[in-house]
């Protein structure tokens, strides 16, 4: 529970000094998502909170990904949890992992409006580069962690928090899914869990800077639910190698 509130209460307090502006103490009244959004911008509302909330639940927990196993493999050495979870935010800041929700939101400002979506993101597979937020390595269809977030800026929006960006998001999702297909007919490239991630981050009024931070406030609890399994039931994590260079004369 330290390690939960720390990274949230240390998350915000970065992001205001990053823009020049003193930390916000935390109230241990205040539940987590509306007292994380509170420290970050120094007022929340009950639609930010509930949103923020539905992002943290979803993002808690999801397999054995990089910052996962890497804090596991820390732990199967009997280390201790914070060294752990400091390692899984390493692998975390990747920006193949949880560095992309930003990116993400470059790419809608660039696109600008729907109508643009398709010759812009034409033109950047044409110049060799990736989409981000399409694509994952375990899901061959739409995320469904990007549905869940999807409803969530719904209701954001239902609540009055307006943001031109949720109709962007969609047309750029189709045009990018359409645009794919054509390229790599034999693979699903669907939208992942960060392309709505950015959306609704940006929605609640959080600073693209602090999008992986936030991740990571997420992702915290299911580091240490890992580590404590592996210390439960696990042991020193070792995978085998084998060398497939050129063999000596």
């Amino acid at each position: 529970l330290e390690i939960v509130g720390a990274l949230a209460t240390l998350a915000a307090a970065w992001s205001r000094r990053q823009a020049g502006e003193a930390a916000i103490a935390p109230d241990g009244a205040a539940d987590h998502a509306s007292d994380y959004v509170r420290m970050v911008r120094g007022a929340v509302t009950p639609a930010a909170a509930r949103a923020l909330d539905a992002y943290l639940v979803t993002v808690i927990d999801h397999g054995m990904n990089a910052s996962t196993f890497t804090a596991r493999v820390v732990a199967s050495t009997g280390s201790d949890l914070v060294s752990a979870v400091v390692a899984a935010i390493g692998a975390l800041k990747g920006p193949l992992h949880g560095g992309a929700p930003g990116p993400v939101l470059d790419m809608l400002d660039a696109v600008g409006e729907p109508a643009r979506a398709e010759a812009w993101l034409e033109g950047e597979l044409a110049a060799g580069r990736r989409l981000m937020g399409m694509g994952h390595r375990i899901y061959r269809v739409r995320d469904p962690r990007a549905a869940v977030l999807e409803r969530a800026l719904e209701r954001l929006e239902a609540a009055g928090a307006r943001s031109s960006r949720l109709a962007l998001a969609r047309a750029v999702e189709r045009a990018a899914e359409g645009a794919l297909a054509r390229r790599h007919p034999d693979r699903a490239l669907k939208a992942n869990v960060e392309f709505y991630t950015a959306v609704l981050l940006d929605a609640v009024g959080l600073p693209r800077t602090l999008f992986s931070p936030t991740f990571a406030v997420g992702r915290s609890a299911g580091w240490c639910a890992h580590v404590a399994e592996q210390r439960a039931h696990g042991r020193l994590i070792r995978p085998a190698s084998r060398y497939v260079g050129p063999m000596p004369g």
